[in-house]
C-alpha cells in the first residue's frame, strides 16, 4: 500500500516514456530523450463512442472512466486511483494547464475530472488551480511543484497543429517570440523556470478534434468529427506525434487524397531532435489502445 503513495520514480518515468527523470520532479531538469536511453515512450489512446451524447454533450461519467482507465494502463497500476497517487503526492501544488480557445476549449467536465482525481490522491483543493491565459500571474502556477497539461488537438494557423507542446506558450512573457518558422522552437518553452521538470502528465483531447483550418481563427463543424478519444502520456512529444498522425489520416480520408497539414508541423520533430523532450518517431512509441477500435486511423 505504501507504494501507491510514492510519486513517480525514474524507472516509472522511463517506462511511461518520460522526458524527465525523478530528479526533474524535485526541480532538477533532466532533458534526456527516452530515445537516447533506448527506451520507447508509452502512449495510451482510449476511445469510448458513448462519451458523447446524441446532442454532442459530454457524458462526465464515461469521460472519468476513460481518464482513469487510460492512466492506469499508462502506469500499469490496478486502477485509476492508485495511478493518480503515483502522479501527485499530498504535498504537491498542482497547476492544470488548460486551453480556453472559444471554439474548442478543454471540456470543463474533463477539468473537473482531473481536479477531482488529484484531490482524491490527497492534494488540498486550495493547492490546485486550472488556468490558461493567466498562468504567469496565478500563484498556484508560480509556486507550483507539478503540472498537468491538457488541451484539445486542433488545426492551427501558425504551427500547423495546436498541440500539448504549444499549450505552454502562455508561460512565455512574449508568446510571439515562438512564432517563427511555423513555431518550430516551441520545445524551448519547456525550459522556462515555471515549466522545467514539473510536468507529470500530458492529456491530448481527441473527443472532437479540428482537422482543418483556413485562417487564424477558423472553426467549422464540417472539419471536426466525433473521434471520442483521449491520448495520455508522460512524453508530450510522443502524445502529439500520435495525435498528428490521426489528424493527417483523417485529412487524407476527408479530402480523398493526401492533404499535408499546413503549415508543416515542424515543432513536434524539433522537440525530439533539437530539444530532447521525447520521441516523435513511430518506432520510438509504444502505443496502447483501449476501447473502440472502429475507424481508429492509426
Amino acid at each position: 500500500m505504501a507504494e501507491e503513495k510514492k510519486v513517480i520514480t525514474r524507472r516509472d518515468f522511463l517506462k511511461a516514456g518520460a522526458c524527465v527523470a525523478a530528479g526533474g520532479l524535485m526541480g532538477i531538469p533532466v532533458l534526456r530523450s527516452p530515445a537516447d536511453a533506448g527506451e520507447q515512450s508509452r502512449v495510451v489512446l482510449v476511445r469510448k463512442m458513448d462519451v458523447l451524447g446524441s446532442n454532442g454533450s459530454i457524458r462526465s461519467d464515461v469521460l472519468q472512466g476513460m481518464l482513469d482507465s487510460g492512466l492506469s494502463a499508462l502506469l500499469e497500476t490496478p486502477d485509476g486511483a492508485s495511478a493518480w497517487k503515483r502522479i501527485v503526492s499530498p504535498e504537491d501544488v498542482v497547476g492544470i494547464k488548460s486551453n480556453v480557445w472559444h471554439s474548442l476549449p478543454t471540456p470543463p467536465s474533463l477539468e473537473s475530472a482531473i481536479r477531482k482525481s488529484i484531490m482524491n490522491a490527497g492534494v488540498k483543493e486550495s493547492n490546485i488551480s486550472v488556468d490558461d491565459r493567466g498562468v504567469l500571474n496565478n500563484p498556484i502556477f508560480r509556486n507550483g511543484t507539478a503540472l498537468i497539461n491538457v488541451r484539445p488537438m486542433r488545426a492551427h494557423h501558425w504551427s500547423g497543429l495546436g498541440t500539448l507542446l504549444k499549450n505552454y506558450i502562455m508561460f512565455a512573457p512574449r508568446p510571439s517570440d515562438y512564432h517563427d518558422n511555423a513555431c518550430e522552437n516551441l520545445g524551448a518553452l519547456w525550459q522556462l523556470p515555471q515549466i522545467r521538470g514539473k510536468t507529470r502528465l500530458n492529456i491530448l483531447v481527441m473527443l472532437t478534434p479540428l482537422f482543418h483550418g483556413t485562417g487564424p481563427h477558423h472553426f467549422s463543424k464540417e472539419h471536426i468529427w466525433n473521434y471520442c478519444g483521449l491520448i495520455l502520456s508522460i512524453d508530450p512529444v510522443a502524445a502529439d506525434a500520435t495525435g498528428s498522425r490521426i489528424i493527417q489520416a483523417k485529412r487524407n480520408l476527408f479530402f480523398k487524397s493526401p492533404r499535408p497539414i499546413s503549415p508543416p508541423i515542424l515543432h513536434i520533430a524539433a522537440a525530439d531532435t533539437k530539444f530532447g523532450l521525447g520521441n516523435s518517431r513511430p518506432e520510438g512509441i509504444r502505443l496502447i489502445k483501449l476501447g473502440e477500435d472502429r475507424d481508429i486511423l492509426i
